[in-house]
């Protein structure tokens, strides 16, 4: 039997799990301390939720430190989705938040990996292959809040550079990813913050959203794309009453339908 549980409890969940990350970022040095690698110890877990570290070009906030285009929302949008799968389905994830670093081989530690603004990441000719390797070794890779035209044509340019075949498909609600955890038959646009001041559920000329995968040869998804949407501006704000819970519930339960798909398949 499917879970089908009802998401309405989320923001309360959220917000319970909010004294932890304080207690984490409070004993912190700085924000490396919250890294898995970034204390040099190993914490046992079969998942971790990792962000991958890009350098950035187009005016997106230049090399890998932060404030630049990879960190945005971070490492709140992170760790209230880590909560939620904590709270909210049997995987083992005790570990902190992680950091995937294209220069480090611990990226291969990692079953699933979690990117926003892809629309400013730029890839070496090294960083290109070794995500490639990742992604063919069994990596999963969710890309999220880029809009419109323009930023899908960038974001393009460095997939051809990782994966100069890809072929990017939509994904309809009968997809076995939107069936895993959770069935989800109905899928809406999912908006950034900008929609509580505006009730706009678009950003540039990304009237629409996209929902699409790359799969690979034997018809696996490895990377799932959120195009025309900002699922982690949804998870960050899930515990304000200005935003929308209904935007808040589906993100997460997409969310937490691909990281099972990634975790059995």
């Amino acid at each position: 039997m499917k879970l089908v549980r009802p998401i309405v409890a989320i923001p309360l969940l959220v917000a319970l799990g909010l004294g932890l990350f304080a207690l984490q970022k409070g004993k912190a040095q700085g924000r490396r301390q919250q890294f898995y690698y970034g204390n040099g110890a190993w914490v046992p877990s079969e998942f971790y939720f990792s962000r991958l570290q890009f350098n950035s070009v187009y005016g997106g906030g230049g090399f890998r430190g932060f404030g630049g285009a990879w960190d945005q929302d971070y490492p709140k949008a992170d760790n209230d989705c880590l909560i939620a799968l904590r709270r909210l389905t049997r995987i083992n994830s005790p570990s902190p938040l992680n950091v995937a670093d294209l220069d480090s081989d611990h990226l291969f530690d990692y079953p699933w990996i979690y990117s926003i603004n892809p629309e400013y990441w730029a890839f070496s000719d090294a960083e290109a292959k070794r995500l490639h390797d990742y992604l063919l070794k069994g990596g999963f890779l969710m890309v999220d809040h880029f809009h419109g035209t323009e930023d899908w044509e960038r974001f393009m340019a460095g997939i051809r550079q990782v994966l100069p075949d890809a072929q990017v498909e939509d994904l309809n609600d009968t997809d076995e990813i939107y069936h895993v955890l959770y069935d989800i038959n109905e899928r809406f646009q999912i908006p950034g913050e900008q929609y509580v001041n505006s009730g706009r559920l678009y950003e540039k000329d990304g009237y629409v959203a996209k929902w699409r995968a790359i799969r690979n040869s034997h018809g696996r998804i490895m990377v799932a794309i959120c195009h025309n949407m900002h699922l982690g501006d949804a998870w960050e704000h899930s515990d304000e009453a200005q935003y929308p819970e209904k935007f808040s519930g589906l993100a997460f339960r997409i969310v937490l339908n691909y990281i099972t798909y990634s975790m059995t398949h």
